[in-house]
């Protein structure tokens, strides 16, 4: 009887261990995951005028942020690693219609590995210029700034990329995209992007460049720039910006419909250098300043002036300004407005261009050598 109460006795206590240490042991959390929808829809009216007597009034897309629907996921993999997507389908909400029509996916699609010692990504990306937009006026290098006007090479298929975390306030970024050509090596029509930033409390400085190689053997064999230089300092109720740029990407719009400067040699939509245009010869230097003031938590107002200046002396210089007002109804909901001028020297052929292109736009008799003028009034909701 004393030994099988012992018996008793024993197991009752080992079950209560066993049963104590599932309760208290440590376990490994299970991997975590998740897929948002997020977007935006931006709509403005707008009226422009030429010195060439034309006028044109419209309802448009995109002045601040190009409309789009978005898919982003992230899974934890543990140990410090996380896997990322980013999937973006542009549109036009005026209209209804896909921003281009050769692809579903037309802003972003890549895949990426998050790291402690930087991000990794495959896959159609934004430039590391067009991604330091924000930092480049009061505008975020939108409708109302004059170097958006001059363009740049916003994003890339095929595109390979590095982002350092930020260590001592330095961030590096580095990416190639190869031009998959099947002669040439991979540096045939490649295309190669490096970014270098530090931030140090209100200063914030730094670099994005860009070259891109025409295929081997091409007529014109000159490799496209693009270098950006900023600086922005916060005074505490807002901004101010230096924005210096040096590029020979731009170029004529196809049989010049808009203006002799209403397009870049180096497309955004996956079309790459050519080398078949000689104005990858002629560069040109931009320079903006702008500063922007935050009135009370709801209102910002801001300016700018720049100058687009053509190195070769053939005449496609241009000056620009504006004065814009943003008003947050709510942290999803902006209203605003803005007001530019852009005066095209004798052979210059700029057109006003936002987050999405102008459409429609004057044509290249109202715009080569002539002075534009718009008055915007918008709203953008970001879900």
């Amino acid at each position: 009887m004393k030994f099988r109460r012992a018996i008793l006795t024993a197991a009752t206590l080992a079950a209560s261990t066993w049963a104590q240490a599932q309760t208290t042991a440590p376990t490994a959390p299970a991997p975590t995951s998740s897929v948002t929808l997020y977007g935006n829809i931006d709509q403005y009216v707008q009226h422009m005028r030429s010195s060439s007597g034309a006028q044109l009034t419209s309802l448009n897309d995109g002045a601040v942020l190009r409309s789009r629907i978005g898919l982003r996921g992230t899974e934890d993999l543990g140990g410090g690693l996380a896997m990322r997507f980013i999937l973006e389908h542009g549109l036009f909400t005026d209209t209804g219609a896909q921003a281009d029509s050769t692809r579903f996916f037309d802003r972003q699609a890549w895949l990426g590995l998050m790291t402690a010692h930087g991000d990794f990504r495959l896959g159609r990306q934004n430039t590391a210029i067009f991604t330091r937009s924000e930092f480049m006026d009061y505008s975020g290098r939108t409708l109302a700034s004059t170097a958006n006007h001059f363009g740049q090479p916003a994003r890339l298929d095929n595109d390979i990329a590095y982002i350092s975390p930020r260590v001592n306030g330095v961030l590096f970024e580095a990416h190639f995209a190869p031009g998959e050509q099947a002669t040439g090596g991979p540096g045939s029509k490649g295309v190669w992007q490096v970014a270098l930033e530090y931030l140090d409390g209100p200063w914030r400085v730094g670099y994005a460049g860009l070259r891109a190689r025409p295929p081997s053997g091409a007529v014109v064999d000159k490799t496209i720039a693009f270098d950006n230089l900023y600086l922005n300092h916060d005074w505490g109720k807002g901004k101010v910006y230096l924005t210096v740029i040096r590029s020979n990407f731009s170029t004529a719009s196809t049989q010049r419909v808009f203006g002799n400067n209403a397009g870049s040699i180096l497309g955004a939509t996956g079309s790459l250098v050519a080398g078949t245009d000689t104005n990858a010869y002629r560069f040109h230097n931009v320079v903006q300043v702008s500063a922007d003031w935050r009135v009370n938590p709801q209102l910002r107002v801001g300016g700018l002036v720049g100058r687009i200046h053509d190195t070769s002396s053939s005449g496609q210089d241009a000056t620009g300004g504006s004065v814009g007002a943003f008003y947050e109804l709510s942290r999803r909901t902006t209203l605003y407005t803005s007001y530019e001028v852009l005066n095209n020297a004798r052979n210059a052929g700029f057109i006003l261009s936002g987050s999405a292109p102008v459409l429609p736009n004057f044509s290249a008799a109202d715009v080569n050598g002539e002075r534009i003028q718009a008055l915007q009034l918008g709203i953008v909701h970001r879900f």
